[in-house]
């Protein structure tokens, strides 16, 4: 039986309008959104209507981009660039991912911290460890959560310790889909940590099981100059986006690619013409030192952008932090190129609703036929006297937290 929510509707509509119904009537039917209108509609007059009263309901948030692994090590490394960041904290923390009572510990508050501050879908790189990764899989199901689960796949240029032989991961991306190909909600992603870390043998396998499997394919892309110079020294001159497109990992299946600070015009248009979504992390590009992506700019010529937490070199599970940090490093870009024009609160929402729910599929939007994802958000009182709705949304993703959040829901259900 179709269930009905009350309550001040606010979504956003495209990039730069807000759909808006105030008082309006939310109407569901098991995880399917059937209606959303400001009146309530004759068809469903005599069902109850459960009155939120002066709360927003709003979409939830998807980050397409963090590390399990990583979350323990938030705050850790900071004066750290990347590679030696890696190096000094990363590889020697995922490790203890081995050790399945520790994993259990760290991915259950993982799980339970995305859905406090209002993230309803992740895309996840695990760790090498497949028990640890099994058991990601494992906690994102019991939170009810949207996932793609990426067992990282590395076999060189890293310490004995954390880096698995080909023979053995490519076994174990195998085994975790067969495993859990059933599951509607939680899925798994192709994950090579980044191309320096695997070899071309190992490329060319994960993009033959992408495609043998129909999976999505997540990794890192021009991050940090060092990076970008470490992958020319091991595969050579060509542009790096080109070393993933060579094995098939590159748009052949749908593609996240994190970070992608410095594209090059050949990346440019490979990642617009291949529809590889870049995902921008601005917190994690701040801490490590790495740059700031021009977002605009991608998105003038037709790349789509999305948002991730990147945790642990983003500092904060909340992705109401990427979003305002997106916002302000638009900013600071505009001051030195005011060609390209800040982003404004709808673009940088937007991106982390819209774009990032759409890799889920009919999510981030609150209309028909979308499935039912949302937070109720119930702000202090003032607020609610002193501004619109539209303001009053804005107010919760730069000041507000988890005690705002009031409901959440998931594929229909209250988490």
């Amino acid at each position: 039986m179709a269930k009905i929510l009350r309550g001040h509707i606010v979504y956003a509509d495209t990039p730069s309008s807000f759909r808006v119904f105030e008082g309006g009537y939310l109407i569901y039917d098991n995880n399917r959104i059937v209606s959303v209108s400001q009146n309530l509609p004759r068809d469903y007059e005599g069902l109850e209507v459960e009155d939120l009263g002066d709360v927003l309901i709003v979409p939830g948030f998807y980050d397409l981009h963090t590390h399990g692994g990583q979350y323990p090590q938030c705050g850790v490394g900071m004066s750290h660039q990347l590679l030696h960041w890696l190096k000094d904290y990363t590889y020697t923390l995922e490790m203890k991912f081995e050790d399945g009572n520790f994993a259990r510990r760290i991915y259950t508050e993982f799980a339970n911290e995305l859905v406090k501050y209002g993230t309803l879908g992740a895309a996840v790189f695990g760790t090498t460890s497949l028990r640890g990764t099994d058991i990601l899989f494992q906690e994102f199901i019991n939170r009810g959560l949207r996932g793609y689960i990426g067992k990282v796949c590395m076999e060189c240029c890293a310490p004995d310790f954390i880096t698995k032989d080909h023979v053995t991961n490519i076994g174990d991306v195998i085994e975790l889909e067969n495993k859990y190909s059933h599951q509607k909600m939680v899925k798994s992603i192709v994950t090579p940590r980044f191309a320096p870390t695997s070899t071309a043998e190992s490329l060319e396998e994960l993009g033959r099981i992408a495609q043998a499997y129909n999976l999505a394919v997540q990794s890192h892309l021009d991050e940090n100059v060092d990076e970008i110079e470490w992958v020319h020294e091991l595969y050579g001159p060509d542009a790096y986006a080109k070393v993933y497109d060579n094995y098939g990992l590159y748009g052949q299946q749908p593609t996240l690619m994190a970070h992608g600070i410095y594209l090059t015009d050949e990346e440019v248009a490979l990642t617009r013409d291949r529809g590889v979504i870049l995902v921008h992390c601005p917190d994690s590009n701040l801490n490590l030192g790495s740059g700031i992506m021009p977002v605009r700019k991608y998105l003038s010529l037709g790349i789509t952008v999305a948002l991730g937490t990147d945790i642990a070199g983003g500092h904060k599970i909340s992705m109401a932090e990427a979003l305002v940090r997106c916002i302000q490093l638009s900013k600071l870009v505009s001051m030195e190129q005011p060609e390209y024009k800040s982003l404004s609160f709808c673009e940088a929402y937007y991106m982390g609703t819209v774009v990032g729910g759409s890799f889920f599929g009919l999510v981030g939007k609150l209309e028909k036929d979308y499935q039912m994802d949302c937070l109720v958000i119930d702000d202090p009182d003032l607020y609610k006297e002193l501004y619109s709705l539209e303001d009053r949304l804005e107010k919760f993703v730069y000041t507000g937290d988890d005690r705002w959040i009031s409901r959440r829901y998931i594929a229909g259900k209250q988490v």
